[in-house]
């Protein structure tokens, strides 16, 4: 893992100023290689992250089977560890780094203080901590009352490109089949079986570690059901 200081005002992407008001001046980039472990429990009960780049997952692990379930997939605008800044307890979880990231660490004081007295900050931060909410309920709905069958079709519908082309898959494009089955609470080979069902419906096409939506009027179709 390599740091450095970022000078103050060097983030200049508009939408992660928003992140990052004049108020904090304290803040270090740091840049993580894929595979590395990120932040820990002690990081996130002294600091804050806003993700600038990449993508790394937030997982638990059952250390009696070792089954893993992906809480969350942070990527450029994420912000961690809402759950700390906000009760100020330790948070039980792994990092995983799962492709190349920058993240500017800011102490998490000052990031409590801007939620206290910084309005644009404010702004931002409330919408993006109900946007996190609603994704853990899904999960929860997702894991309760869906097959890994429906659970697919539920997490690629949730991962449309709506803005560009809409056959294309934000964050789960080129995430291993490992990934995706620890993302839907299950195991590969599940997950495989149900892929391979979906490419024989005309869903989606399936090439090494890409998911291309082949069919989206389909799959909004079977999400209704």
């Amino acid at each position: 893992m390599s740091e450095q200081n970022v000078v103050h005002g060097i983030v200049k992407d508009e939408e992660l100023t928003l992140n990052l008001p004049d108020l904090v001046s304290k803040k270090k980039l740091i840049k993580y290689q894929r595979g590395e472990m990120a932040f820990d429990s002690y990081d996130t009960m002294n600091y804050f992250y806003f993700v600038m780049s990449g993508k790394i997952k937030i997982s638990q692990i059952n250390s009696k089977n070792a089954k893993e379930q992906t809480i969350n997939i942070l990527t450029r605008g994420d912000m961690f560890d809402t759950v700390t800044l906000l009760d100020g307890k330790e948070h039980d979880y792994i990092s995983t780094v799962i492709e190349e990231s920058e993240v500017v660490e800011v102490p998490i004081a000052h990031v409590r203080e801007l939620i206290e007295n910084d309005s644009a900050f404010k702004s931002f931060f409330f919408p993006y901590l109900a946007k996190q909410m609603r994704q853990i309920e899904d999960l929860a709905v997702d894991l309760s009352l869906y097959d890994v069958y429906n659970r697919l079709l539920r997490l690629i519908g949730r991962n449309i490109d709506k803005t560009k082309n809409v056959t294309k898959l934000n964050l789960i494009d080129n995430l291993s089949h490992e990934e995706l089955a620890s993302l839907v609470g299950s195991v590969r080979k599940v997950v495989n079986r149900n892929l391979q069902k979906l490419k024989e419906e005309g869903v989606i096409e399936l090439s090494r570690k890409h998911i291309k939506l082949k069919n989206l009027q389909d799959l909004l179709e079977k999400l209704k059901y």
